[in-house]
């Protein structure tokens, strides 16, 4: 699928969750199928096929590539989770990493490449890949992301301060992983990457520095995504880009500027409003509060069954391609399941005049 395909669905009025994680949890032993590729290429598949959607999208796990990272560095598994770098280790990082990536296999980005070949292989679907990006992997790799990003926003160099030499390698190595992990799903046969940054929002980039002048989007954000679009583009892959945190129009107008085929806001942005914001080649996609399905106090079935008519008449009015979906990924929670499986059915099937 080209540019163009994904224009036409969105004229056609596709509607889809990102729902493999829901699928998933309807298995006998969820765990093991994430770490077995065929089996997860099975859900991935099932879960497209269950919400009429060509697009085969896998689990949004925004920990792998982080794994991968700290795996390279010989960090012990059981504290991969809580690792988090308070100091610029070194230079030397940055070779210790590249020696170790040309043979280094994770066991989650092996199974999530696997579902990619099943997916490709044994299918009619789009194979979609799946990463975190650079500065959403950088604030899971250090130990106080906010006040170093701060001092970037203060205009404070590497040389003179050591948060933001520290932000600015680990940035780089985030980069460098984030495309090792990149090329192996598109050896895999993805043909669309969906990068999600939901660390680029105003809980780490201060929108009173960006008003001020402050170059964070780009010098936090656009710069690495540009590398990661170069790739893309050179291996004629389609980027899905996704952010579901707080936004302010600045920040959605950086994002059109790396010319995804899909932007994907969360549920605080108002999309009939950033129609003007981004070109109308770039199909909108989002954007009901699905974080909130698991509860029918916080999130009654009659008010997704009204967001959804909303969100479809309103987009209709401004003409710009769109297609219906979730914030984020729809994670299934004990106990709310059957709820939030019902309301995800709701949005797909609730009708628009």
């Amino acid at each position: 699928m080209n540019r163009s395909d994904y224009l036409e669905l969105a004229a056609r009025g596709l509607r889809m969750p990102v729902g493999a994680h829901l699928v998933l949890h309807e298995q006998p032993d969820p765990e093991a199928i994430e770490r077995d590729g065929r089996r997860l290429g099975e859900v991935v598949a099932a879960a497209a096929e269950r919400y009429r959607t060509p697009l085969a999208v896998p689990l949004m796990d925004l920990t792998i590539e982080k794994a991968a990272l700290l795996e390279m560095l010989d960090v012990p598994d059981d504290a991969v989770a809580t690792h988090h770098f308070a100091t610029w280790p070194g230079d030397d990082i940055f070779e210790r990493v590249a020696a170790r990536m040309p043979t280094h296999r994770n066991v989650r980005l092996e199974a999530t490449c696997e579902a990619i070949r099943y997916v490709a292989g044994h299918t009619a679907l789009e194979p979609i890949g799946m990463v975190i990006g650079p500065l959403s992997l950088l604030v899971k790799l250090i130990a106080d992301p906010i006040t170093a990003l701060f001092m970037v926003g203060r205009g404070r160099s590497a040389a003179e301060s050591p948060p933001v030499r520290l932000v600015e390698g680990m940035l780089e190595l985030a980069t460098r992983v984030i495309l090792w992990s990149v090329e192996k799903q598109i050896a895999a046969g993805a043909r669309a990457i969906f990068v999600c940054e939901p660390a680029a929002s105003t809980a780490y980039l201060s929108p009173r520095q960006i008003a001020g002048g402050a170059d964070l989007l780009e010098r936090l954000v656009l710069a690495y995504h540009r590398r990661l679009r170069a790739r893309l583009r050179d291996a004629h892959v389609e980027l899905v880009f996704h952010c579901c945190g707080e936004l302010t129009p600045e920040f959605v107008r950086a994002f059109a500027t790396l010319e995804p085929v899909i932007l994907s806001l969360g549920s605080s942005r108002k999309l009939w409003e950033d129609a003007a914001l981004v070109p109308r080649d770039v199909v909108l996609y989002g954007n009901l509060p699905t974080k909130n399905f698991y509860s029918d106090e916080v999130c009654p079935l009659a008010v997704v069954e009204a967001q959804t008519r909303e969100l479809i008449t309103r987009m209709r009015a401004t003409g710009h391609p769109f297609i219906l979906g979730s914030e984020c990924d729809v994670l299934s929670v004990s106990g709310s399941h059957e709820i939030i499986r019902r309301k995800v059915e709701a949005f797909m099937n609730v009708r628009v005049p």
